[in-house]
């Protein structure tokens, strides 16, 4: 899909080669709901502690619904909004900071939203849609203009939509979306038995 899979040291499956935060993305193309369902389908499937499933997903569809499509735009940061609004889809990934058996806290909250968002991409990438998630928009913004409760945190925003032209990005991103995918090197991520002892 991307046509920018990764060229990686190691063998990968193709779907995670070919997953990265594209931002070109066609403004007059939307995405079917059944797509979008797909995702969300993927993100359900995610493995959680205590099977709690702590992510809830806030979904907006410019097509459908333009004026709630616009207030999630607008509380994307300025350099997010710069590219982002050709997007189709909008959707906020939040995590529930306590658990919902027991209502105690739950610190690996976050980190199962996490996985089941990469699910939701990987699933988007297999459907042949860009998936960007960006940590750049107002979470207490957020919290109050879509009513999120107290003990679930807003996570990240994701645009979602059909492969754009380079060419129509905003001068500045236009070079990112064709430089060379760079990763740190394994020997800086997995350690054998303690730390900063390279596993490789």
């Amino acid at each position: 899909m991307s046509g920018r899979p990764a060229i990686t040291d190691h063998p990968v499956h193709p779907i995670i080669a070919e997953r990265w935060s594209a931002r070109a993305i066609d403004p007059d193309r939307p995405v079917e709901r059944e797509k979008v369902l797909s995702m969300l389908e993927a993100a359900r499937w995610a493995p959680s502690c205590f099977g709690d499933q702590p992510w809830r997903y806030l979904v907006w569809d410019r097509f459908e619904d333009s004026e709630a499509w616009e207030q999630a735009a607008a509380n994307l940061a300025e350099g997010n909004q710069a590219w982002a609004r050709p997007s189709p889809i909008l959707i906020l990934a939040v995590a529930a900071t306590t658990f919902s058996r027991n209502g105690k806290p739950n610190r690996w909250g976050q980190y199962d939203t996490g996985a089941a968002t990469e699910n939701l991409h990987l699933q988007g990438v297999e459907l042949g849609l860009v998936v960007h998630q960006m940590g750049g928009f107002d979470p207490d913004a957020a919290r109050s203009l879509f009513g999120i409760p107290d003990d679930f945190e807003p996570m990240a925003m994701i645009a979602v939509g059909y492969p754009g032209q380079v060419a129509d990005l905003p001068e500045g991103y236009q070079d990112s979306e064709s430089a060379p995918r760079q990763r740190k090197p394994l020997a800086e991520l997995a350690f054998r038995g303690s730390w900063d002892t390279p596993l490789t």
